[in-house]
């Protein structure tokens, strides 16, 4: 996501590198390059030109501060340009009526009935609230089918109504379903539909007025780039709808609508989603956002994803044994299955400052913990519990048995003996209290 976009970006930076001072003639052949990067990036022609304006007046006349460097005071200002581009601050769903009814509508293979499952699944792991799924899309075959596979997956219930054809009977008696049932949050999928079909559109207008949703969010492909600009503020003309929803994020998209449908719309992005998996969903954070733009990461986010799989009690026991030099690799595998819940590794080693661009190039796919894995599955539990009794002839059969080569298994074995010395140097009075505040630090900031 971006990566084309962050490129262009510190071509254009690196125009400044090394002048002592922001000038008319270098801010404009920086700007220039600026405004050809965001044209690339499909955002809106009227909001480039905009934006560069606006950095164009923040930046001259301004000295450079004793610890910058031109080119760092420019990204400041375009980072800060970023952020009020997309909205300055994120905007939540607003919960102050019982039930809250969500209005999910979009065009045809947007990700709408995905993203009402990870909506249902998002609002009740970290919100605590009691969802309820509403399969109004009678058009699309298997639509129902496929939403009620996301709500078993995730326990969430899901109203549906075989015998009717007609949505609005569906959303109605839908309603009256959760308010008897206790729901707090009624979420109502919706069929695609195309902005220029009048009975589509003369349908989803007539769902609006008759259930009132609390809130209406427009879900809209990135990938789709200027179109997705075009179509949400045809709908925004019918529905005006109270936030967006960007998917596909993970594709290659340009990102051209996540910086132009804010300013073009005026409606804020209140959610991303970036995979197929029901906790691939995020809410929307300008800052966060132009902070991985421009290759700055994101620890902000990093963190919320650890601490939402981190889980105290075994974080306790794993302590004990560390303490006690006991670390096995049935506790790293545990390990490795935790940060493969918390997602693509690509997307979470790019939230580091500075490793975005080093991984750039490099083919880090969702099964890149599948051979460490397979090797420790082909392991006895003795080998795991004491790995230093793995002689050649154990290297052999484990080799044979995980499809890999014995130069694996020992490189294996080699970061696993790395990883117990440190686990060592924990037993020290200074590493038992580090690794308590650590403990006792995530803990307290589990959500």
């Amino acid at each position: 996501m971006f990566d084309n976009l962050q490129e262009q970006l510190d071509r254009a930076f690196h125009i400044l590198k090394g002048r002592g001072k922001i000038t008319e003639i270098n801010i404009a052949e920086t700007l220039k390059e600026v405004r050809r990067a965001l044209l690339n990036a499909d955002v809106n022609f009227k909001v480039a030109k905009e934006f560069t304006n606006k950095i164009k007046e923040k930046s001259l006349g301004q000295k450079v501060l004793t610890s910058l460097q031109p080119g760092q005071l420019i990204i400041k200002i375009v980072h800060d340009e970023l952020v009020q581009l997309m909205g300055g601050q994120n905007v939540g769903i607003d919960f102050s009526k019982t039930p809250t009814v969500v209005l999910i509508a979009g065009l045809q293979g947007s990700g709408k009935t995905t993203f009402s499952g990870k909506l249902a699944h998002f609002l009740e792991s970290k919100k605590h609230k009691k969802p309820l799924l509403v399969a109004a899309d009678v058009y699309r075959p298997a639509a129902i089918e496929q939403l009620k596979v996301l709500g078993g997956q995730i326990q969430v219930p899901v109203f549906t109504l075989e015998e009717s054809k007609n949505p609005l009977e569906i959303t109605e008696k839908a309603l009256d379903y959760g308010r008897v049932h206790f729901h707090d949050v009624v979420i109502v999928d919706t069929a695609g539909r195309l902005a220029v079909d009048e009975v589509m559109m003369k349908e989803i207008k007539a769902i609006h007025e008759q259930i009132h949703p609390d809130e209406t969010l427009f879900v809209v492909d990135a990938m789709t780039g200027q179109d997705a600009v075009n179509t949400a503020k045809a709908f925004n003309e019918s529905l005006n709808y109270q936030g967006i929803v960007l998917t596909k994020l993970d594709g290659d998209t340009r990102g051209g609508a996540a910086l132009s449908i804010r300013s073009v719309v005026n409606k804020p992005i209140k959610f991303i989603s970036n995979g197929e998996k029901l906790q691939a969903i995020d809410i929307f954070y300008p800052e966060r956002m132009a902070n991985r733009i421009l290759g700055m990461g994101d620890v902000v986010s990093l963190v919320e994803k650890a601490c939402e799989q981190f889980d105290e009690e075994q974080a306790k026991k794993l302590y004990k044994k560390i303490a006690k030099n006991n670390f096995s690799f049935d506790d790293f595998l545990k390990q490795i299955q935790q940060i493969k819940k918390m997602g693509n590794m690509k997307d979470l080693l790019g939230m580091i400052p500075g490793l975005g661009k080093m991984t750039k190039n490099i083919d880090l796919k969702e099964d890149t913990f599948k051979q460490t894995e397979a090797i420790i599955y082909s392991m006895t539990l003795k080998e795991r519990k004491y790995p230093k009794i793995i002689d050649m002839g154990r290297k052999k059969r484990i080799a044979k048995g995980s499809g890999t080569s014995i130069k694996e298994v020992e490189r294996l074995l080699k970061q696993f003996g790395q990883m117990s010395q440190l686990m060592r140097q924990m037993q020290t009075p200074f590493g038992r209290e580090m690794l308590k505040t650590m403990t006792a630090h995530m803990g307290n900031n589990k959500t």
